[in-house]
């Protein structure tokens, strides 16, 4: 792998420049109706699933939960882990890896913070066109729900 150098600014020594992926959550809210969608207010647009950057020192289920409500308004409960992708192309902007959750949300939908809009999408009427590798996470999401595969964590 070619690393790229940088210069000190003090005294000029050229010194690595170590790039590491980005450590993302997203999650897969259940309400009654269906599940949450967002619609981005920031590049990329387009609907996605809620969530965003872990913050440094911050369990990963933490963060699912502060983004679920920071992005929905929703509390969210009985975390399962779906899966992570890490396929580096998944987002043009970074190369990010991605835990994601299904959760069970609780309160009244509303977008906030990085959504321009919130809805609620029955299963059989979720877009086919979504953010990132969205569309993937949900198609894996609907056949493991299928096969009541989606596994329980504890996030205390």
């Amino acid at each position: 792998m070619a690393y790229e150098f940088l210069s000190c600014p003090t005294c000029g020594a050229k010194l690595k420049e170590y790039r590491n992926p980005l450590p993302t959550v997203d999650i897969i809210i259940e309400v009654d109706e269906g599940i949450v969608l967002i619609e981005r207010k920031n590049s990329p647009l387009g609907w996605a699933l809620p969530g965003g950057f872990v913050d440094y020192g911050e369990p990963l289920e933490k963060a699912a939960i502060r983004e679920a409500l920071e992005e929905t308004s929703l509390r969210i409960c009985n975390l399962r882990l779906l899966g992570c992708y890490s396929d580096p192309a998944r987002d043009v902007r970074h190369h990010t890896i991605s835990v994601v959750y299904v959760a069970s949300g609780h309160g009244i939908p509303c977008a906030a913070d990085d959504a321009a809009n919130l809805q609620v999408f029955p299963l059989d009427s979720i877009p086919a066109k979504l953010c990132f590798d969205h569309r993937l996470i949900l198609d894996d999401y609907l056949r493991r729900r299928s096969e009541g595969m989606l596994i329980p964590i504890n996030s205390d």
